[in-house]
């Protein structure tokens, strides 16, 4: 009895050391995180460097690790593994995060902004607002990233919603906001993977797309492609988001430091990333795509299927009345300054 009494002593103050030992020993982890950015793109070397950052400023505690190029998988195979802890974060566009924050897309709404320069009235007032959204939905994140207008781009000239409806439109597979503005815009697209993509268009599966100017250009569709309306048709943009879950096990001085790093690293990717849309519409015309200006008439009938898709949305949920209005008021706003 005493021998077992002295064991259970023993093990105790075993336990108890151990109990401090773990206490007190830092916090490590290692940030893995998804993008369908290639390895070698500018994004790509940018977040690294920025994880070489992290990973000094925090003396080895905090490391980001990246994986370029989709291999993770799609977007929901992506949240289903963060969801699990495989992952912990990822660069993905808006839409991806939409099942836990639906206002998220509001953005992305069909033909709501004119101009970049109504972007960024309209971003510099709510861009907070859906950030705040983000982080009650479960997701850290640390701003938002420009990822330009997306134009439809044919092989063949089209210049109205029914002639573009005639050809075999690609849209993004596992995006419910693109199928449901497709279907509110009576289009019939063909949903793919981002890497089937170029494949479909050297085959001819696919010989219509819609998509921004630089990941046109990045992933060579473009080389497949003859035509671009000159509508822009959707503002688009990505995000990296870590789970607020993974962000919370790190201590409060580490967490300052990754926000702090992370935040300065998407301003500075969100504003290089605006100058190569700009640039990459240009770029289109070099490599010998014809830019199509639909006529007064043909626009008008393109803005009105448009704000017809846009109550659909509404509707159907995709985005709430209340942020619509605010998105609108706020255009309303610029649009009438002198």
């Amino acid at each position: 009895m005493f021998k077992f009494a002295k064991f259970i002593l023993f093990i105790a103050s075993v336990l108890f050391v151990l109990s401090i030992f773990i206490v007190s020993a830092p916090f490590a982890a290692v940030l893995k995180i998804s993008t369908a950015y290639p390895d070698g793109t500018y994004v790509v070397k940018t977040l690294k460097a920025a994880g070489k950052e992290i990973e000094e400023k925090t003396e080895g505690r905090i490391k980001l690790k990246f994986y370029p190029g989709g291999v993770q998988g799609d977007n929901k195979t992506v949240l289903k593994k963060i969801k699990r802890g495989i992952l912990q974060g990822a660069l993905v566009e808006g839409g991806a995060l939409a099942g836990d924050y639906k206002d998220s897309q509001v953005y992305n709404a069909p033909m709501v902004f004119k101009s970049f320069d109504e972007v960024d009235y309209v971003r510099s007032k709510m861009d907070s607002h859906i950030i705040k959204g983000f982080d009650k939905a479960g997701w850290k994140v640390f701003g938002l990233i420009d990822s330009g207008f997306a134009y439809a781009m044919t092989n063949h000239k089209v210049k109205t919603i029914q002639e573009l409806n005639e050809q075999k439109l690609w849209l993004p597979a596992n995006d419910p906001l693109s199928e449901k503005v497709a279907g509110a815009l009576g289009l019939s697209p063909i949903f793919l993977g981002i890497g089937e993509v170029l494949t479909a268009l050297q085959t001819g599966a696919v010989n219509a797309i819609a998509a921004p100017p630089a990941a046109t250009l990045i992933l060579q569709w473009y080389s497949r492609l003859k035509f671009v309306i000159n509508a822009p048709f959707m503002y688009t943009y990505g995000t990296l988001a870590i789970s607020n879950t993974a962000f919370a096990k790190m201590k409060k001085e580490d967490q300052v430091t990754v926000n702090a790093i992370l935040t300065a690293t998407i301003k500075k990717v969100d504003k290089t990333a605006r100058e190569d849309n700009i640039k990459a519409f240009a770029a289109l015309k070099t490599q010998g795509l014809e830019i199509v200006v639909p006529e007064a008439s043909q626009a008008e009938e393109l803005r009105k299927s448009a704000e017809k898709a846009t109550r659909i949305l509404v509707e159907k949920g995709e985005f709430s009345k209340e942020i619509l209005q605010k998105l609108n008021a706020l255009l309303l706003e610029h649009r009438n300054v002198p």
